[in-house]
């Protein structure tokens, strides 16, 4: 929501920022038909007679229509005329000394245009959003600001910049939706921020900030899955080795394995225990010469 400063006499503190939600009942103090005074009594009874006078022509004038979504806020010599906003309904003003200004309900959507910040953590980038907000106090709207819907669009963007202002760049791309939270006034809805544009080079030195993590990570996961590769045939190589049906086993399983492949030429390991017959045999051989 976007926040409004509220002149005197709304405002306890001149400095303190309120929504028009801290905004007195408008209605109570400006509803009375006080201070017309007699100039103003004949003008009012000069225009009631004009209007029988040129009956029904004059109906015409004085017949105002309202919709649903509007409110109708009358204005007589300058003065609301007692009850604040009307409608929704058929009205009836005074020609020449009342004016009629119609402030319309709906929700009201506009973009906000782009707007460059510097960020908490000194990175300027590009913010664009969106701002729904709509009017719930007509006569606040009329009487306390010149075009409502202008200075919200002043505001919205000014505030965008504020509170941006005050986040790092993390912040603004991962917390857009609590971003939103901070924008408080006139009503306003919702406010999205749409998109956030970084410069070109920023871009690549976060694409290459991103992909030495990725990397990094992926050599972490590389390097654990051979600690545990390791770990598992060490286990399997020392229960191996405590019995040499396993060890057979194992080197038959593994001559099944290559046969199945369907190679022209196959090369069978020698087993241990015939390397260590041979290697004994030569020791003896030896020794005898000796």
């Amino acid at each position: 929501m976007i926040k409004n400063i509220v002149p005197d006499p709304y405002a306890k503190n001149k400095n303190k920022q309120v929504g028009f939600n801290d905004v007195p009942n408008t209605d109570a103090k400006y509803s009375a038909e006080e201070g017309f005074g007699f100039c103003g009594h004949v003008l009012i009874a000069l225009s009631y007679f004009m209007l029988f006078v040129g009956l029904p022509f004059t109906l015409c004038c004085c017949m105002k229509v309202v919709q649903e979504y509007q409110r109708a806020v009358i204005f007589r010599l300058g003065r609301i005329l007692t009850g604040g906003a009307k409608g929704p309904g058929l009205f009836f003003i005074l020609p020449c000394i009342d004016n009629l200004v119609t402030v319309d309900l709906r929700t009201i959507t506009f973009d906000v245009p782009p707007q460059e910040i510097l960020t908490k953590d000194s990175v300027t980038v590009t913010v664009d959003a969106v701002v729904y907000f709509r009017i719930f106090d007509p006569v606040a709207s009329v009487i306390n600001v010149e075009n409502a819907q202008y200075s919200t669009r002043l505001l919205a963007a000014t505030t965008l910049r504020n509170i941006l202002g005050t986040k790092t760049l993390q912040e603004v791309l991962q917390d857009r939706e609590s971003l939103a939270h901070h924008m408080q006034g006139v009503m306003v809805e919702r406010v999205e921020v749409k998109d956030v544009r970084l410069p070109v080079q920023l871009q690549r030195a976060m694409a290459t900030e991103a992909e030495a993590t990725r990397e990094a990570r992926a050599k972490v996961v590389a390097a654990q899955g051979e600690q545990n590769a390791s770990v598992a045939l060490k286990e399997a190589a020392d229960t191996i080795n405590k019995s040499p049906i396993a060890l057979q086993l194992r080197y038959l399983q593994t001559l099944t394995h290559i046969a199945g492949e369907k190679n022209s030429t196959i090369v069978f390991p020698i087993p241990i225990e015939f390397l260590k017959l041979i290697g004994q045999q030569k020791i003896a051989k030896h020794s005898t010469q000796s």
